[in-house]
């Protein structure tokens, strides 16, 4: 028998709030724990997640959560034209415009040599407060990304993947909304910023 619309979005609001408050970290964790607690044995989309846990950051956060979506988003900015010769694109929730309050900043670069974005970042006296190889999926093919996660002296943080020259091109489907990942060039944020500060990217 087919769940009820009802019932099925209980469990992604529980699913969301175990994401919310830190409970789970991952989606695929917090909807089987969701189901589990509510005695079922299906489970939402995630999107569906993704719609109530965007629900629950505005009622916890309220105004306060746009006006930060503004501020990290020129702050995003900044660093994209610090770092314009890696071509830099915006994503993650400060591009979607769906933030929460342990939000961070992520930024794609493209340069075939991490370390000289490391030395880039220096000479621009900011603060590396980490930086490793991570392995990344791509179309199914894992391969590897450099992270640098950078601290802003405001104490936030903007977490930098630098990935090969030739993967610039290629297309990502993300995992939660099931769209394609195009992110904000400069170009594309600055007139954002002017236009639509708070605009959101999600396909619902």
């Amino acid at each position: 028998m087919k769940a009820s619309t009802s019932l099925k979005k209980k469990v992604a609001r529980e699913a969301a709030a175990l994401l919310y408050f830190g409970i789970e970290k991952e989606y695929k964790q917090a909807k089987t724990r969701a189901a589990k607690t509510l005695g079922v044995n299906f489970l939402p989309s995630n999107l569906e997640v993704a719609v109530e846990f965007d629900k629950l950051a505005e009622e916890n956060e309220g105004s306060g959560r746009q006006e930060r979506l503004v501020q990290m988003r020129k702050k995003a900015l900044e660093m994209m034209k610090l770092l314009a010769e890696y071509n830099p694109k915006l994503v993650g929730s400060v591009w979607r415009g769906t933030i929460h309050r342990e939000s961070d900043t992520d930024i794609t670069l493209y340069c075939n040599d991490p370390q000289e974005v490391l030395e880039k970042l220096r000479q621009n006296k900011l603060r590396v407060i980490e930086s490793e190889w991570v392995a990344v999926t791509k179309k199914g093919k894992r391969k590897k990304a450099f992270r640098i996660i950078v601290e802003l002296p405001s104490n936030e943080k903007i977490e930098l993947t630098v990935r090969e020259t030739e993967e610039a091109s290629i297309k990502e489907r993300c995992e939660i909304y099931g769209d394609t990942i195009s992110g904000l060039s400069i170009q594309d944020l600055e007139k954002l910023l002017s236009e639509n500060p708070t605009k959101r990217f999600i396909p619902i």
